[in-house]
């Protein structure tokens, strides 16, 4: 005969009292509270690690009604979410933010009037404790449905309509607009023009009125200096060629992404153009898989995209725990990174 040694699942009892404190004092600490001394959190979490606990998350969503998940929605067609190096970088830092707190997250592509419903079902089921949303194009009906759930939100930017009530985290696009024409103009560049984002995006919009502000230009000259790269690779290479139609003696251009900078450099290469000699470019984003690896490497404005993921979740979780939350809306700070393109 075998005799086998079966060690049964250590409880929440069972760390309480190998920290030496109380059943309560061990479920504020597995629970984040923090009404907890230090010496409480220090002990119980080594308890924890030494028993190997594990909580039982099912009876503690009954216990909190919290299911331990967030929903991560980007309203955006699923090619553009795989070819477009930002996305993924967002993805990666909510997957890597809500880790951090001990969060499971439920990434869902929503872009169909079909996908809209079966995400209003899921959100509306209890699935999920919050969402944070990446919804940045006019008409999109995703705020919309997700305005009308009893569900903690945070949003990646302004989204359109009425910002009353929404909790959002935003990047100075505008202000990151105005550095960089200013950077071009103290470079004594006098041509400057502008590949813009899709005017359906409030992000695109905002760098366009840096760019307007900065050259001290009204509605009606900036058509002449502009056009729309679509925040793509080929629309970038695109909206480069029609702009040296229009302007033949420009000598610098500020391009509203990375992706649509690497087609314009292309586009001047193409031409005959040497960069930064005969024209000076300026991207933005920053995008580390993108701007040190263009030809020459590209001066960019810098959104850290990661910090403004961390800044969500962190906000997102005010909101679940039901803390007070001061500040509604965060705008994040952008910077000029130089390099040889400008």
């Amino acid at each position: 005969m075998v005799l086998v040694s079966i060690h049964a699942r250590p409880t929440l009892e069972d760390v309480a009292a190998r920290a030496g404190v109380s059943r309560a004092t061990a479920s504020r600490v597995l629970n984040s509270s923090p009404r907890v001394s230090p010496e409480a959190l220090e002990a119980v979490t080594a308890a924890v690690s030494e028993l190997g606990y594990q909580p039982n998350r099912a009876a503690r969503a009954l216990v909190t009604r919290r299911t331990g998940a967030v929903a991560v929605l980007f309203s955006e067609p699923e090619p553009k979410i795989f070819d477009d190096p930002h996305f993924a970088r967002l993805i990666r830092a909510g997957a890597r933010a809500l880790a951090d707190v001990d969060v499971q997250m439920v990434l869902m592509l929503v872009h169909s009037p079909d996908d809209q419903a079966r995400a209003h079902r899921f959100l509306a089921g209890g699935h999920v404790d919050g969402a944070l949303v990446f919804a940045p194009h006019q008409n999109d009906q995703l705020v919309s449905v997700v305005k009308k759930l009893p569900l903690p939100v945070v949003y990646a930017g302004k989204p359109w309509g009425p910002l009353r009530g929404l909790h959002l985290v935003d990047n100075d696009n505008e202000g990151g607009a105005v550095l960089a024409t200013e950077h071009l103009k103290s470079l004594g560049r006098k041509k400057i023009v502008h590949v813009t984002g899709p005017l359906d995006e409030l992000s695109a919009i905002d760098r366009l009125s840096g760019f307007k502000s900065a050259m001290g230009i009204d509605d009606k000259a900036s058509t002449k200096l502009t056009a729309n790269g679509g925040f793509t690779t080929q629309g970038g290479r695109k909206a480069m060629a029609e702009l040296l139609g229009k302007v033949p003696d420009l000598d610098a251009v500020f391009v509203a992404s990375d992706l649509m900078a690497a087609g314009a450099l292309e586009a001047l290469h193409e031409a005959g153009k040497r960069v930064p000699e005969d024209v000076a470019v300026v991207g933005f984003d920053d995008h580390v898989a993108i701007a040190e690896h263009t030809e020459p490497p590209l001066t960019s404005v810098r959104q850290d995209s990661d910090q403004q993921v961390k800044h969500m979740v962190a906000h997102l979780m005010k909101l679940v725990r039901e803390e007070p939350v001061k500040t509604k809306r965060e705008m994040l700070p952008t910077i000029l990174v130089r390099r040889e393109s400008a």
